[in-house]
């Protein structure tokens, strides 16, 4: 009979049981394993299988007695062939029965991505094995492959786990990415490909965005940020951490997707097909969490120490700026410096947010270099504080002082928001006009004879396709649909100046509505395509 021993581990009595279990030696086996339990009454019991490698139903007998005396019974690292005869018996239907997993040595592999829970690193020319921090992560491992397949079903490209190793002292994920390269190694390598990445990420980014997930399937972001607010009122001035706490609260919430760790090594591209990977961060809520998490990534982590993103990335801190800048245009779908501006001050206040609660929470109050990066990041906060008021925006909505100055800046956001949903060059050219005809009309009259600002909002629905551009300004209240239509029958010396612009604009659009709602003047105009 092969020696049966015992160990204590924690609060839990283990059982290390190995070789052969049969009809010749199971109730030897039975009577060593109770009397090093009774040594340890009341403890837990957990069977370490890792060296078992065979088990009759004599040895079956055994288990099934120590299951009805300790139902908390767990037994591990049980060999394949063994793990059959628990499953065909099912004995894994009435205890926790784990497998053994294969070990995997990471030690002189690249490293491809890096993420809040893990590393991913390729272990051959296919695949590549996600390790995570955690010691104790298979409950993460599982979390992870349920989201992953709860966004693969709902369109989002990604790779699914196919195995669980061991590595080290702790576990991970094996993915097969047949010559995958991170958008991190392209944009180290191959710098020229920059604007062709930028491209790709965002479309990635708004696919992602623009995913509906249903109720309870992943949670919600803004109840994570939450809890970052309410930590921080005891790290700031009283009136800025509970303005903080009142913004996060004033989010909405929001059924569509976010990935949580949106940076470039969590982006892959496989042959021809983009790829997001790490995917236990995934969650719902309102963009500006996403943009905070990409904020950090790329310049938040990296701002006092820019060789920091070296060391994460790959490339350096001018190349992240740059990255980052221009995602961040194509996103909102404008290059107006000041709506790009105010939309980054919303992200950076909820990274500054997380970024101090972070070093905090890992004393960084008890070192020297931690004290001056939380004072850094503490300043930053409430400058930003002090001129933002909201952390909402839209990413289809362009705020900007209506002058005609500024009519190429509307022109050039509502087209590109027109292409991104492919809608026809004839349509676009119709919408362009009333575009036009409109911003004019508020940029010359609607503060006239000062200035003010204005908002312009794009939304396009497909299947059927439709445009439905929305200006509000708080100008003079003026309905243009209650002026009555140019008689065009009229000869030209007849003819009116003006009249004609909104005349073409109730023309050419399907739908064309006015109110004076909240102190605004709010025209809207849909195009069917």
């Amino acid at each position: 009979m092969n020696e049966v021993q015992g160990k204590l581990v924690g609060e839990q009595y283990v059982i290390l049981l190995s070789g052969h279990i049969d009809s010749g030696n199971a109730p030897a086996v039975e009577k060593a394993v109770l009397e090093l339990i009774g040594k340890e009454p009341g403890r837990a019991i957990h069977i370490d299988a890792e060296q078992l490698d065979y088990i009759s139903s004599a040895g079956l007998r055994v288990i099934l007695h120590l299951r009805k005396s300790h139902p908390e019974l767990v037994i591990s690292n049980v060999k394949p062939d063994v793990y059959e005869i628990f499953e065909m018996t099912g004995f894994t239907q009435m205890m926790t029965i784990e497998k053994a997993y294969r070990v995997v040595s990471v030690e002189g592999c690249e490293e491809i991505g890096r993420g809040a829970n893990g590393t991913i690193y390729r272990i051959d020319q296919d695949n590549v094995v996600k390790v995570y921090n955690n010691a104790d992560a298979l409950s993460e491992i599982q979390h992870e492959r349920e989201v992953a397949r709860t966004a693969l079903v709902l369109g989002i490209p990604t790779a699914i786990s196919y195995d669980v190793v061991r590595v080290g002292e702790s576990y991970g994920s094996v993915f097969e990415l047949l010559n995958a390269k991170s958008f991190s190694k392209l944009l180290e390598t191959e710098p020229e490909k920059m604007d062709w990445c930028v491209r790709e990420y965002v479309e990635l980014l708004k696919k992602i965005h623009g995913t509906v997930v249903p109720e309870g399937e992943l949670p919600d972001m803004k109840e994570t940020v939450l809890k970052w607010a309410e930590f921080m009122k005891d790290h700031l001035p009283e009136k800025a951490g509970e303005k903080l706490l009142s913004m996060v609260q004033a989010v909405p919430y929001d059924d569509h997707m976010i990935h949580g760790d949106y940076h470039t090594k969590n982006v892959e591209l496989v042959g021809d097909e983009v790829l997001l990977i790490d995917m236990d961060t995934l969650a719902v809520g309102h963009p500006v969490f996403e943009l905070a998490s990409m904020y950090n990534a790329f310049i938040g982590f990296s701002e006092m120490d820019h060789e920091i993103i070296k060391k994460f990335q790959g490339f350096d801190f001018e190349t992240s700026q740059l990255f980052w800048n221009k995602v961040l245009s194509s996103y909102l779908g404008t290059d107006d410096e000041e709506t790009i501006r105010q939309v980054e001050d919303k992200a950076r206040i909820v990274g500054y947010t997380r970024l101090i609660r972070r070093l905090i929470r890992r004393q960084g109050l008890e070192t020297e270099e931690g004290r001056t990066q939380i004072e850094f990041w503490t300043n930053k906060l409430l400058e930003l504080l002090d001129r933002t008021d909201s952390l909402i925006f839209a990413k289809n909505e362009l705020q900007l002082e209506a002058t005609k100055e500024n009519l190429p800046t509307v022109m050039d956001f509502v087209e590109r928001n027109l292409e991104e949903a492919d809608c026809p060059a004839k349509i676009q050219m119709q919408i362009l006009m009333a575009v036009e005809e409109i911003f004019v009309n508020i940029a010359n009259y609607a503060y006239a004879p000062g200035t003010g600002m204005a908002v312009v909002r794009v939304e396009v629905k497909r299947d059927p396709g439709a445009a439905l551009i929305t200006f509000m300004d708080q100008g003079v209240p003026y309905d243009p649909l209650k002026k009555p239509d140019p008689d065009v029958a009229l000869p030209a010396e007849e003819r009116e100046i003006g009249g004609l612009g909104i005349f073409l604009v109730k023309k050419t659009m399907d739908e064309m509505t006015y109110e004076y709602k909240d102190a605004q003047n709010v025209l809207k105009i849909r195009k069917n395509f």
